[in-house]
């Protein structure tokens, strides 16, 4: 039974791979400045690049989980959610309201994937 760990640090790792699965540490923004919105993009674009690196993509998404600072910018979340995740596949996903690591940081995003023909 293999695991294969990516963009680790002596901490964590941003990416694992075991069994055909790929489990993504919690994803944040890397410009604080941008609102609910942007920084949602940002992190789904890193989502995208860490995905790709473990041979899978958004389509073979299997779960979410999602950490918003206020759930008066939920909305802002979902637009930006609902622009990017693959339609007729969007994974389980769980949103709530939490206050994250950096005050600055509004969102916080994990997925699980699944590879492609694994």
């Amino acid at each position: 039974m293999s695991v294969s760990y990516h963009d680790s640090n002596t901490r964590m790792s941003q990416a694992t791979v075991h069994n055909g699965t790929v489990y993504l540490a919690g994803q944040v923004p890397d410009d604080a400045s941008a609102d609910m919105r942007g920084q949602t993009e940002q992190v789904l674009a890193k989502i995208d690049r860490l995905l790709a690196a473990a041979g899978t993509s958004r389509e073979h998404l299997l779960a979410a989980q999602i950490w918003i600072t206020s759930m008066a910018e939920f909305d802002q979340m979902n637009a930006a959610w609902d622009a990017w995740v693959v339609p007729d596949r969007p994974p389980v996903r769980a949103a709530i309201e939490a206050k994250l690591a950096k005050p600055e940081w509004r969102v916080e995003i994990m997925v699980t994937a699944a590879l492609p023909d694994a």
